[in-house]
């Protein structure tokens, strides 16, 4: 059965490149029948954070990414091959075992180097036009001068020791055949002066205990990749299918960053996109159907997901894309769905809704097909709710007109002897008014809009009325008459 791990490193809030990384592996799983595992990479000691662990966990959760192993937000764990945190995983002395071997077996060595003089290497590389890499001056320390460095008070790291010559080669399921000259490779740290394993160890050591088949990770990882084969070889361990996905940009071609807007789950869920957006529109970030489907239902990209539509090439990060993605799904919601919805966003801005004159899902529901983002229907709807804001502009272009006194003060006549304050009568009298008057429907329609609303676009004219009530809209009548 296929296993796949997303093993984030909690330095931060999830962002982009690591949700689609999740979203993946996820879809993977779900594709085969396989198990999904989140596993927490927190060997950075300096940056890992308990607050990015739990924002990691909710970012998750928000985007229906639900693990089948791995760590819990409530510090517990669901699976037979924990502990799922690598700090956890360090304490009990997983990394110790499989360094002590290498060293035994003499693929791995102490090196006492200080960071002075590994930063006296990097300089010579620099001077030197050539790759900055750790030049081995450890790797045949005798006994002596091991005690001499200790007595100096230094504190070795451990490094692997990688092969001289030959070629690391590797078929990604993505990117097809790949290789690197050993010699261009390094002796990297697996084991830090601080006891704590790197990246490049811990990673494959908890793939191949957790029995994980298949990594599917970013890009940016193809680097690691002929480090992490090596170790795979020296421990004799079977190296997993390896799968790398193309890097994301911005707009203007350059590597996603703040500069293009939010970046990280939880910043998009503030604004106001939806989970199935995200997801929907982080899988089409460097995949796609062989008949390019843009929207999928719920259970298409469990059931439709293959590496074989991953492409190499960079994906662009569309925002204006991903706005009319979160569009079609806002519009496909029920009124008492989409106010469900939108409820955290009207509380989050203070409006005081007990004071409207309709259900508020009627109201909320009124520019449904125009929304975006439910972070703007606050300020759509707040004129039914608080005193109206006039759009300068809108008062200058239709309120300052020779008829508009004439206007208002006719239609505020005609709403005041309706028997009935519904849409349909609404507009009837209107136009009868229009009509009588000699003027254009559109030359009344528009300063009675701009007069109950304060703007010059909005929802159906004669339902937003009503829905203002009669008493409400005759006061705004007369109010926006006093502006002429």
């Amino acid at each position: 059965m296929n296993r796949v791990r997303f093993a984030p490193s909690p330095t931060g809030h999830l962002h982009i490149g690591g949700a689609r990384t999740a979203l993946f592996n996820y879809l993977f799983a779900k594709k085969y029948g396989g198990t999904f595992i989140l596993r927490i990479e927190d060997t950075d000691e300096l940056r890992s954070t308990g607050e990015s662990v739990k924002s990691i966990f909710e970012s998750m959760k928000w985007l229906g990414l639900n693990w089948d192993e791995g760590a819990m937000p409530d510090g517990s764990e669901k699976g037979p091959f924990g502990p799922y945190v690598q700090s956890a995983r360090e304490a009990a002395g997983v990394y110790k075992k499989y360094s002590e071997e290498l060293l035994k077996s003499g693929k791995a060595y102490e090196c006492y180097c200080t960071p002075a003089e590994l930063d006296e290497m990097r300089k010579k590389a620099q001077l030197e036009k050539r790759p900055p890499k750790y030049e081995g001056l450890c790797r045949n320390l005798t006994a002596a001068r091991k005690k001499e460095f200790e007595a100096q008070g230094r504190k070795p790291v451990i490094r692997f020791r990688m092969p001289d010559d030959g070629v690391t080669a590797w078929n990604d399921l993505i990117h097809k055949d790949v290789k690197f000259e050993n010699k261009l490779l390094y002796d990297f740290i697996m084991i830090k002066a601080s006891g704590y394993p790197t990246y490049n160890f811990a990673c494959v050591i908890d793939d191949h205990l957790m029995e994980i088949t298949h990594v599917i990770r970013g890009d940016d990882h193809i680097s690691n990749t002929p480090l992490q084969i090596n170790l795979y070889t020296a421990l004799g361990w079977k190296i997993p299918e390896l799968a790398h996905l193309s890097m994301i940009l911005g707009p203007d071609g350059t590597r996603l960053s703040k500069r293009h807007g939010a970046t990280s789950v939880g910043e998009y869920r503030n604004q106001g996109y939806l989970p199935q957006t995200m997801r929907n529109y982080l899988a089409l970030l460097g995949w796609s159907t062989v008949d390019s489907q843009q929207i999928f239902k719920e259970g298409e990209l469990e059931e439709k997901f293959d590496l074989k539509g991953c492409q190499k090439s960079p994906a662009i990060f569309d925002p204006v894309k991903l706005n009319w993605m979160n569009g079609e799904y806002i519009r496909g919601y029920s009124k008492e769905a989409l106010l469900e919805l939108a409820l955290p966003y009207i509380k989050e801005a203070g409006l005081p809704v007990e004071k409207g004159r309709a259900p508020l899902a009627d109201i909320v529901a009124l520019e449904q097909e125009k929304y975006k983002l439910l972070s703007e229907i606050p300020g759509l709807i707040k004129f039914f709710f608080t005193e109206v804001e006039y759009d300068p502009k809108a008062v200058e272009k239709t309120l300052k007109t020779p008829d508009a006194g004439k206007i208002l003060e006719g239609v505020k006549g005609a709403y005041a002897s309706l028997n009935v304050f519904k849409e349909a009568e609404i507009e009837a009298a209107t136009r009868a008014f229009a009509k009588a008057g000699g003027f254009k429907a559109g030359a009344v329609f528009h300063p009675v809009r701009v007069a109950v609303s304060g703007r010059t676009e909005g929802p159906t004219l004669f339902r937003m009325i009503e829905y203002l009530g009669r008493e409400e809209s005759l006061k705004r009548l007369a109010h926006a008459a006093t502006l002429i």
